[in-house]
């Protein structure tokens, strides 16, 4: 199985934002720190899963655990809903490319946990 730790980063919301995609298995890893433009954090959150997901997909990994410090992306995944419309469409493009893999889990991890992503996330804004 591939594990998968994403974060989104804004300097300032919304801000420059970045995301942060590390990703172990198969006795490697690979680090991503891709640039995402002007947005909110919670927007930088939803990008960096979906960018993660559509490198799992490039690079052909079928069963995926992604680990996350955003509650609020979490708990979007799990119950396939999300409250603010603005989100709406970010959910549903995840939710679309998540279809295209044999596995998928989400779990939610304390920020003390993905600090790898979280500083692959912050080198995107700074780029």
């Amino acid at each position: 199985m591939i594990e998968v730790y994403i974060d989104g980063a804004s300097a300032g919301d919304p801000g420059p934002s970045g995301a942060g995609v590390f990703i172990k298995g198969h006795g490697k890893s690979e680090r991503y720190s891709i640039p995402l433009g002007i947005m909110s954090n919670h927007e930088a959150e939803y990008y960096s899963l979906i960018k993660a997901l559509e490198i799992c997909i490039e690079q052909n990994y079928r069963i995926v655990s992604f680990k996350t410090d955003s509650q609020l992306v979490d708990r979007a995944m799990e119950k396939e809903y999300v409250k603010n419309p603005k989100f709406v469409p970010l959910l549903q493009q995840a939710l679309v490319l998540t279809n295209k893999l044999d596995l998928f889990f989400i779990k939610w991890i304390p920020s003390i946990e993905n600090k790898v992503a979280d500083e692959l996330a912050r080198q995107a804004i700074i780029r």
